[in-house]
């Protein structure tokens, strides 16, 4: 066998190689015409390289060695490969329009996301109520309030009675509480409960004992204790306040130090 064989049928195959890469790209684009449409393009971009293929693949047969033709068979390989990246090129471009309408769709939310931002907007703007739909009333100041809680303490201990007292405002909530040296645990409670008494009927709790007899249910309402040691606090006719005494050996020395703290705001 002469050594220089094998050289030839790789030199031969190379041309072989390069003749067969070049007849298929010119087939396939003198087939491939522009004027054709884009489903045209793809099937024909599918079916030349199998014809060409098998067209080159019988020239290479009769041309070239056993070496020649196993090259041959790779060019025609890369053909078909090129051929099917050149569809899947065609495939993937098509989502474009997708991708654009997609874009479209995002930017959609931000003509309602600025509608969503100035109901917002409005929302946290502050309401003005309309005239005729508020009323106003008095409360007692929390120095007015002091002041009572103190004459009322300074009247038990003149009298030498321990006691604690609270003044409560028109709500019924407790603006001052006095717990006086060596006062009793339940007294606080039941000087708040009292003051809460007495002004809400606007009438010393002495007084409001005797309603029991008529209506013994008044001492079931929460927060109420219908002994005497309650009295209220008014601005005019109207209660503003009350203040409530416990602790002395009886309701009515109780009442007398309420009383007390109450005038002591007469005007």
């Amino acid at each position: 066998m002469n050594p220089r064989t094998p050289f030839r049928s790789h030199k031969a195959s190379r041309k072989v190689s390069h003749e067969a890469t070049y007849k298929v790209s010119h087939e396939a684009s003198h087939r491939a015409s522009p004027e054709v449409s884009h489903n045209a393009s793809s099937e024909v971009s599918h079916e030349v390289p199998r014809k060409a293929s098998r067209k080159i693949s019988r020239r290479i047969s009769r041309k070239v060695s056993a070496v020649g033709a196993v090259a041959a068979a790779g060019v025609v390989a890369t053909v078909l490969v090129g051929a099917g990246v050149l569809g899947g090129a065609s495939a993937t471009a098509a989502p474009s329009s997708t991708h654009s309408a997609a874009a479209s769709a995002t930017a959609a939310p931000s003509s309602t996301h600025s509608a969503a931002a100035s109901t917002a907007s409005a929302a946290s703007s502050p309401a003005n109520v309309g005239k005729g739909l508020t009323r106003t009333t008095t409360h007692l100041t929390l120095d007015a309030a002091t002041k009572a809680a103190q004459a009322a303490l300074k009247a038990a201990e003149k009298a030498g009675q321990r006691v604690s007292v609270t003044v409560v405002d028109r709500n019924g909530s407790t603006l001052v509480a006095l717990r006086g040296d060596g006062a009793g645990p339940q007294a606080y409670e039941s000087a708040t409960r009292k003051a809460f008494t007495a002004v809400s009927w606007n009438a010393p709790t002495s007084e409001l004992v005797k309603r029991l007899d008529q209506a013994p249910t008044l001492k079931d309402i929460p927060g109420t204790l219908f002994l005497a040691g309650g009295a209220p606090v008014r601005d005019g006719d109207a209660p503003i306040a009350g203040i409530g005494v416990a602790g002395a050996p009886s309701g009515t020395l109780d009442e007398q130090f309420a009383q007390a703290g109450a005038h002591a705001l007469d005007g």
